[in-house]
């Protein structure tokens, strides 16, 4: 459970360690071939580049490699610096109260803010930060997939790290563990099923919204970096229906490939961080893994790598230096607590005191009015996808997680649903739509959920794939059956889960409100009322008060709900349903 890093090999398993074997010979082929592909990839994002200079994005469907390529770096180095900011986010919240105060209630306003958001304040500063070069576009491009990626991961590693069972804990303590030797000893080996499930959603998340990140807007000028992303622009732009299929071929393609040279052999890794006593009935396969575990290479890379970590940089030795009683969370001091919310009071006052002055000056009470209203339609559609959502998707994520068998059949389906861009919908919502005259108020609400709903499948099947063997066993023993058995071990089991996907999948419709509420195709718009289609239409006319308060609201309403509603459910998954 604590060996984190380390490759282990399975009984059956033989590795010559005199000198390569056929396995070395198998491997080393696919690995220079990945290095040689990345590495070319990565020269062509730091070429010479002016603003105002045209980058082709062309229709013709043999570029769709090196544009499927360009994507998937993008992706991966977004997802890199991801799971750097979630492991230092979760560390930090859980272990220092005084920080949590502000690190989740800022996590819950970053979540809330659309894409559109976080383009126009960061574009201007990458081009500077490299002038003349293309690689300040790419950042700006790998920013904004990292702003799709990164709190739903930080989301997770915190819920799970917040819910170590206590008998771990008091292993931990009993065997003197510093927060460093914790962290990595303890709390990220208990939470890496559910952190690769999400890293897994994180990845589909950057799909969804690829064509916002890759199509860049900046000083007048439109910016269409090489790319899946920039190629579905175009082709709507196009009425393109044959590059659109060609596109989402290309989408499928990549999404099985890092499915099984990436996250299949993690998951199967990880499964040996499963919190039980015995081993489940099925645990995940790789190939990939297979090989590797049969290489005497990799074993002998990965043993070094162990030995260095240990023995060099003292990472997972134990010394026992009394730290332990230090790792351990302290609340804060009654007179710290009361200082420290006195601090955070007044900055809230100030902060509302300016939100007043710019109403009063630039927009006008009854357009806050007209758009809090609009909030609350987007609102009252948010929280009934979510509701429905969750009664499909519960049982049947139940049922996928408690049998890997067929979660392995399922993972690269859901990844590729879950990665489908909205966008590419939006000739089959217009044709029929239009031809059956539909109301947009009712019939464009289903886009706003449909990319997000995944977070749910994703985490309660991470949740319903560790509960513990013989927890299960167990149930079967005593005959629990039917809804009993739901209501007394797989909710409970799944709830932390469920709170953690539905959180973001909340928040995640909120910003595909933007694309949901407001569709266009050639000439034909379909607009429904609400918040979404407010900040769209007003980022179209370039009205940048009436954007920055439509994005206020949006923050406003995503906090709130958070706060006072999936919070409450957080806090009840964390004390009494652990």
């Amino acid at each position: 459970m604590f060996e984190l890093f380390k490759l282990q090999t399975r009984d059956d398993v033989v590795v010559d360690d005199k000198g390569p074997n056929r396995w070395d010979w198998a491997l080393l082929p696919l690995i220079l071939a990945l290095l040689s592909i990345f590495a070319f990839a990565a020269m062509q994002m730091s070429r010479p580049f002016s603003v105002g200079e045209a980058l082709q994005v062309s229709l013709d469907p043999w570029y769709l490699p090196y544009y499927l390529l360009r994507t998937i770096l993008r992706m991966f180095t977004a997802l890199g610096f991801s799971l750097l900011f979630s492991f230092v986010f979760a560390a930090i919240a859980v272990k220092y109260a005084a920080a949590e105060k502000i690190m989740i209630p800022a996590l819950d306003i970053l979540q809330s803010v659309p894409i559109l958001g976080f383009q126009a304040i960061t574009i201007a500063p990458f081009i500077a930060l490299f002038p003349g070069n293309l690689l300040g576009v790419e950042c700006a491009a790998m920013f904004a997939i990292f702003t799709s990626q990164a709190w739903n991961m930080a989301f997770s590693l915190y819920q799970s790290m917040r819910t170590v069972p206590a008998e771990l804990q008091e292993a931990a303590h009993i065997f003197r563990l510093s927060s460093w030797q914790r962290f990595w000893r303890l709390e990220l080996p208990f939470a890496m099923p559910g952190l690769l499930w999400n890293m897994m959603m994180s990845m589909s998340g950057g799909w969804f919204l690829l064509v916002a990140a890759e199509a860049i807007s900046v000083a007048g000028q439109d910016i269409k970096l090489p790319g899946i992303g920039s190629y579905i622009a175009v082709a709507i732009e196009a009425k393109d229906g044959y590059a659109i299929a060609w596109a989402i071929a290309a989408m499928l393609t990549g999404i099985l490939l890092y499915d099984q040279l990436f996250f299949r052999p993690l998951l199967a890794w990880a499964d040996k961080f499963r919190f039980e006593e015995s081993q489940g009935e099925t645990a995940q396969q790789s190939w990939l893994l297979d090989w590797m575990r049969n290489s005497s290479w990799v074993r002998s890379w990965t043993e070094s790598f162990w030995a260095f970590l240990s023995r060099g940089l003292g990472w997972f030795s134990v010394t026992y230096d009394g730290t332990s009683e230090r790792a351990l969370k302290k609340p804060m001091s009654p007179m710290w607590s009361r200082i420290w919310d006195g601090l955070l009071t007044v900055v809230t006052l100030l902060a509302i005191f300016r939100l007043i002055s710019f109403i009063h000056s630039d927009v006008g009470m009854s357009e806050v009015i007209r758009v809090f209203g609009l909030a609350t339609i987007t609102l009252v559609r948010v929280m009934l996808l979510i509701g429905l959502a969750s009664l499909v998707w519960v049982p049947i994520s139940v049922w996928i997680g408690l049998r890997p068998q067929y979660s392995q059949k399922v993972q690269a389906v859901a990844q590729f649903l879950a990665a489908f861009p909205v966008n590419l919908m939006f000739p089959l919502v217009v044709f029929v739509m239009v031809s059956l005259n539909l109301t947009p108020n009712i019939w464009l609400s289903p886009l706003m959920v449909f990319g997000t709903q995944w977070y749910i499948l994703f985490n309660v099947v991470a949740g319903a794939a560790t509960i513990p063997n013989e927890l299960r066993l167990a149930a079967d023993n005593l005959g629990l059956k039917g809804w009993l058995k739901w209501k007394r071990v797989y909710l409970p089991a799944i709830f932390p889960s469920y709170i953690t996907g539905a959180i973001t999948a909340s928040g995640g419709s909120w910003n595909a409100s933007i694309v949901a509420e407001y569709v266009t195709w050639g000439k034909t718009t379909l607009v429904a009322d609400g918040l979404g289609s407010y900040i769209k239409q007003m980022t179209e006319t370039g009205d940048f008060h009436r954007i920055a308060l439509g994005i206020g609201v949006m923050c406003i309403f995503v906090t709130l709900l958070n706060r006072f509603f999936w919070r409450k459910l957080y806090l009840l998954a964390e004390d009494r349903i652990r």
